[in-house]
């Protein structure tokens, strides 16, 4: 186990492991159920206890998972759902909110998302949001595959400023938003999730990040993570359903990646030198 995985802190002065658990993809498949379950009560014991997950991940069968992992744990954990961009009108997110809820045998969401833009008017969204955090159904709210310009629009709506994370694609292999994005929400001191943190494992099979992970006894799912949690208030949420592989990505929380290290990693996946269309999964 780390001697301690970073934090990230949010606009209220919660704080929150950077490194916690993705769950998407898991709740298909009936088989793995007990394997997925084992995975993320083994991420818990090692102190990744913020989990990710959304209503859309096998139509809540993801929600389900996680609430199964959490039974009797709920108060170890920094819940993260997320409502789809359909659901989310004033009324169609208080009712989403409260699906979640019951799939996940809890009362509370420390945080939920907007998963991305869709029709409904932000407005009506954030609304809902509010609403329920008064009525103690969510602790805070935030949004998921927004750009710098989807940002700066919501800025003008009512109680925007309450806005606690947003949750986007950023890995080694996909750094665009180090251009625009990422330096807009630390000047706001808003922590950025990361989701596929591990290009949905194409890193792994990288032949320069494997050199690198070899010359520092590590593998190359800790490089990458070591990466990530290396940004101030940036929080990563690798998938996995190997109780095994939860605490080799732990482990990347010991990881120290020199600065030769970092300028070859730079090297092997560069920086953006300009905009780019922020990636979406």
């Amino acid at each position: 186990m780390p001697t301690a995985i970073p934090l990230a802190t949010f606009p209220d002065g919660t704080k929150v492991p950077a490194l916690g658990i993705g769950t998407w993809k898991m709740g298909e498949n009936a088989a793995k159920a007990t394997d997925e379950i084992r995975t993320l009560r083994a991420g818990i014991d090692l102190g990744m206890t913020l989990i990710d997950t959304a209503e859309m991940y096998a139509s809540g069968g993801s929600e389900r998972i996680v609430g199964k992992a959490i039974s009797g744990r709920r108060e170890e954990v920094f819940l993260v759902s997320k409502v789809l961009p359909s659901n989310a009108s004033f009324d169609g997110t208080i009712r989403a909110c409260e699906r979640s809820l019951d799939r996940m045998g809890t009362d509370r969401i420390d945080l939920y998302l907007l998963h991305w833009t869709g029709h409904h008017p932000l407005a009506d969204t954030i609304a809902a949001f509010e609403k329920l955090k008064v009525e103690g159904k969510i602790g805070a709210w935030g949004v998921s595959n927004f750009d710098v310009d989807e940002m700066e629009a919501m800025t003008g709506i009512e109680n925007a400023a309450n806005c606690a994370a947003n949750q986007v694609l950023y890995n080694l292999g996909d750094r665009g938003i180090e251009f625009d994005l990422l330096p807009w929400m630390e000047k706001r001191k808003m922590p950025l999730m990361a989701y596929c943190p591990l290009g949905e494992g194409r890193l792994l099979g990288d032949p320069v990040l494997n050199r690198i992970a070899t010359d520092l006894d590590a593998t190359a799912a800790q490089v990458a993570l070591a990466f990530l949690l290396s940004r101030e208030n940036v929080i990563a949420i690798p998938k996995t359903s190997s109780p095994a592989r939860i605490t080799e990505n732990c482990a990347a929380a010991d990881l120290v990646l020199p600065e030769e290290v970092r300028a070859e990693l730079n090297r092997a996946f560069s920086p953006p030198d300009g905009k780019t269309p922020l990636s979406i999964v």
